[in-house]
């Protein structure tokens, strides 16, 4: 792949950018002390990603704190401890306090001199200004679910992008998509013919976590283990 033939990336940001399982983790793991429920995070968040596909798909409406609080409550129910509203609202308020990974602002900003930054995320607007101020990007475009009134994978997002390509004289086809999960992103993404590159996050660790397995058939051009060494394979290129 020739990396200088873009002129756009469109990113995926929890997952990708921002370590979101941390950040759920960090309100599950002591719900699951206060519970007297003897689960490793792994576990959680597998059983927490799950509900929380299904949640999206089925009320694509909601902004995603209140996704997030009811898919905690089911994920609660499935494991057969209830989750009262504090605990749901305390992982519905979280995003802001996810940290971000510890390459990504670096790496953003060395990509932002090569190309435009989109961002195309299952977040609120709120949500994702509170996580950019970990990031500190430059972002040409942001699309969030609140924007389309859906979550990935479905295509909501993926029309929106087209639309914004318009508006900043980038071709379909100069559009890279960079992003960790295979069901929310590489399977749209091959859906709509986007080549991609996947952010293997979890290169060193076994299972899926808080990313359902995906659904359907997917592809990406490229694998990388981190945002850094992406970065530093497209600045070798140009």
């Amino acid at each position: 792949m020739d990396l200088t033939a873009y002129k756009a990336l469109s990113f995926d940001c929890y997952g990708t950018l921002i370590d979101w399982e941390t950040g759920i983790a960090a309100v599950l793991s002591p719900w699951a002390r206060s519970a007297s429920l003897s689960l490793p995070d792994e576990e959680l968040l597998l059983a927490y990603g799950e509900q929380e596909a299904v949640v999206a798909a089925e009320t694509p409406f909601r902004l995603y704190p209140e996704v997030l609080a009811e898919s905690f409550r089911r994920t609660g129910a499935a494991l057969g401890h209830e989750v009262s509203d504090e605990w749901a609202r305390r992982l519905g308020s979280s995003v802001p306090d996810w940290p971000a990974f510890p390459d990504s602002a670096d790496a953003l900003a060395r990509l932002a001199a090569h190309y435009e930054l989109i961002i195309v995320s299952n977040v609120h607007r709120a949500g994702f200004e509170g996580s950019n101020r970990h990031l500190r990007g430059d972002f040409a475009a942001i699309i969030t679910a609140e924007d389309v009134g859906a979550y990935k994978p479905a295509e909501n997002h993926f029309r929106a992008l087209d639309t914004t390509l318009g508006s900043l004289g980038v071709e379909r086809s100069e559009l890279l998509h960079v992003a960790q999960s295979l069901f929310h992103d590489h399977v749209p993404a091959k859906r709509e013919g986007l080549p991609s590159v996947w952010i293997n996050r979890r290169h060193d660790r076994p299972g899926w976590g808080a990313t359902p397995q995906p659904s359907g058939d997917y592809r990406y051009d490229l694998e990388f283990g981190s945002m850094g060494e992406f970065a530093d394979a497209v600045d070798k290129a140009f």
